[in-house]
């Protein structure tokens, strides 16, 4: 049965001592991460360092080689889940919200169709009541004018806003952000990352991986630099960039900056 923590309130989302194997190939080993009530988490470091690896397994995307996963307190993912842990994975996947670099929208959808498909076939939503949702979060990214657009007619800053309203129907308790403007050209990503400020100044809890220094720097309450699948510091946003501890986190710092 999923294990309760002994601090239930401790941390929204938690990853403790995961590592991750690929083959021969370890990407992870040994990394902890706890995430409370509405703090913004940046993770940051180079290509490679198990950023993304760690934001899927946090995810319950990818299942993790060793330590866990826990949700609100009760743990969801480890390696040789039985039955009970798997069902329980399959319920906090709801309260995990996840927002790609592609945005994966459906193409033969409208913007409203992409985002109440979810909460009326996984939430049992009545339609009505997720159509009413689906415009208010529109609006709240800017795009209601757009509900009866298809994704192709849309920009990438839009596609990117619609993918954020879309993971916001289903009310997850974490957003995990996989370098959500990567794939945008620089003016573009001013539009996203105005939606996520919004999101984080009304206590969204999110992890986002990213390469936006100055999104980190203002709008992240932490940073956690990791390089070769391990985290090298953990540190409150102001004191990471004003003062790292390591070497190797000054150094990534100033070449990004």
């Amino acid at each position: 049965m999923p294990t309760s923590a002994s601090d239930p309130s401790a941390s929204v989302i938690e990853a403790r001592v995961v590592s991750k194997r690929f083959g021969t190939l370890t990407v992870l080993s040994g990394v902890s991460l706890s995430v409370k009530e509405g703090e913004i988490v940046s993770l940051i470091g180079p290509s490679g360092s198990g950023k993304t690896t760690l934001l899927r397994c946090m995810a319950l995307l990818e299942p993790v080689s060793g330590g866990e996963i826990a949700l609100e307190g009760l743990t969801v993912a480890r390696p040789n889940a039985d039955r009970a842990l798997r069902k329980a994975a399959l319920k906090s996947r709801r309260e995990i919200g996840m927002v790609f670099q592609q945005f994966n929208l459906w193409p033969h959808l409208t913007v409203l169709q992409n985002i109440v498909e979810a909460p009326i076939y996984v939430k049992r939503m009545d339609r009505a009541s997720a159509t009413a949702l689906a415009v208010e979060l529109l609006k709240k990214v800017g795009l209601e004018e757009k509900k009866d657009e298809y994704p192709g007619r849309l920009s990438g800053g839009q596609q990117q806003r619609v993918a954020i309203a879309r993971t916001l129907a289903m009310s997850p308790r974490v957003l995990l952000f996989d370098e959500p403007t990567s794939a945008l050209d620089p003016e573009l990503r001013h539009e996203v990352l105005a939606v996520m400020q919004q999101l984080a100044s009304e206590g969204q809890t999110m992890v986002v991986v990213t390469h936006e220094m100055g999104f980190a720097r203002r709008v992240g309450s932490r940073v956690v630099f990791l390089d070769g699948g391990q985290i090298v510091e953990d540190s409150d946003s102001k004191a990471f960039f004003d003062a790292p501890r390591t070497t190797r986190a000054r150094t990534f710092i100033e070449r990004m900056m």
